[in-house]
């Protein structure tokens, strides 16, 4: 075991110093990944670690090049650290910065995609720390602005190895209660290094995804892990987050009754408007001597009437006189007044004699006068 370990080649780990044992030769430490529940067991002469800038302690997080070693007679694996250096704020600074640039480019951070929260909801998903300043003022804040409200918490790790996954896990299952309307993480602020959790990119992508509206009240206002960008609602504080989350029900009745009394005014505004019109309208003559206004019609109607019967009657005497002027010339011009001034009308054969040339001697006249027709033979 000790000689296929020990062709093993180097590797890089990346993690943060959890416990430090140092003795005259070697110091034995425990690393920890940040993001998960593992740990390695390293070491190192203790005068190198002495020389490391800037200087490693607890807590320290840290990258090393390390080889890995087998004990048998404790039967364990060791890493031997050949090369060790800290890990600055500024490289940690600019690493959750490129995670920032990433997920902005991916749509994660989009207002679009932000959630509404609801006006009252049923009931809080609360995560937050065990026993904390912010799960209290969460919880008090929200209380006394809506005294019924009911909280779902879950008390997980929100700072260390273990926060990420707890508060992942707390997340989910307060997302698949269907009756949780809104789910507030809360932590009371911290060091830098404390709120790295909180821009862990699997962290960052379960809150984009989960169908509950997310209110992030991680640190104070000057305080901007990657959570903030993602949540639907970015609190500065957790009473902040409390304030947000539930309406003041004193500021609800005050609105209500500050509602009820304009609507009154209106109401009472409108009817004195409808009294004023009714007035108005119960003053005009023709509501105020309704007979007047038919009177007044009736006599127009009979002014009319006689208008009408006189210029019928003008028109059908004028109309009169002139079909008797046209009877008159009618007759005047019709071959029955002819007749009857003495004249006659000859016909031979039907046609009509209109020259001597047309008869002979022998022919047979027909010779019509005013009251009669007779015929009449040619000698």
């Amino acid at each position: 075991m000790s000689d296929y370990i020990a062709r093993l080649g180097t590797t890089w780990i990346e993690g943060q110093i959890s416990e430090v044992r140092e003795t005259r030769a070697l110091t034995y430490l425990k690393l920890r990944d940040t993001d998960r529940d593992a740990t390695l067991s390293i070491y190192m002469p203790t005068d190198a670690l002495r020389q490391v800038f800037p200087a490693v302690e607890q807590g320290s997080r840290v990258v090393m090049q390390a080889k890995a070693d087998w004990w048998p007679k404790k039967g364990s694996l060791q890493f031997k650290v050949l090369q060790l250096r800290a890990v600055g704020l500024g490289e940690l600074m600019a690493r959750i910065e490129a995670l920032r640039n990433l997920l902005a480019a991916e749509g994660l951070f989009d207002a679009e995609r932000k959630k509404p929260l609801p006006f009252l909801p049923r009931r809080i998903g609360l995560i937050c720390g065990q026993n904390s300043d912010a799960m209290f003022d969460v919880v008090e804040n929200a209380k006394r602005r809506w005294p019924d409200v009911d909280f779902v918490i879950r008390e997980v790790a929100v700072q260390g190895a273990n926060a990420v996954r707890q508060v992942t896990d707390a997340l989910t299952e307060l997302d698949a209660i269907d009756d949780v309307d809104v789910i507030v993480i809360a932590r009371g602020g911290g060091a830098f290094e404390d709120l790295l959790p909180f821009s862990d990119e699997s962290l960052i992508r379960v809150v984009a995804k989960a169908l509950t509206p997310i209110v992030a009240a991680i640190g104070h206002e000057e305080d901007r892990p990657l959570i903030d960008y993602v949540a639907d609602y970015r609190a500065s504080t957790p009473t902040d987050a409390a304030r947000k989350i539930v309406p003041d029900v004193v500021q609800e009745l005050a609105d209500i009754r500050n509602i009820r009394a304009r609507a009154w005014q209106q109401v009472t505004h409108r009817l004195d408007q409808a009294e004023q019109s009714l007035n108005a309208l119960r003053a005009r003559p023709a509501l105020a001597n309704p007979t007047e206004l038919i009177e007044q019609r009736m006599s127009d109607l009979a002014a009319q009437r006689t208008g009408i019967f006189t210029r019928m009657r003008t028109t059908i005497e004028l109309e009169h006189a002139r079909i008797n002027g046209f009877q008159a010339t009618l007759r005047a011009l019709s071959p029955q007044g002819t007749l009857e001034r003495g004249y006659a009308i000859v016909r031979k054969d039907r046609s009509i004699v209109r020259s001597p040339s047309q008869i002979a001697t022998g022919d047979i006249l027909n010779v019509r006068v005013s009251d009669g027709e007779f015929t009449t033979t040619v000698e």
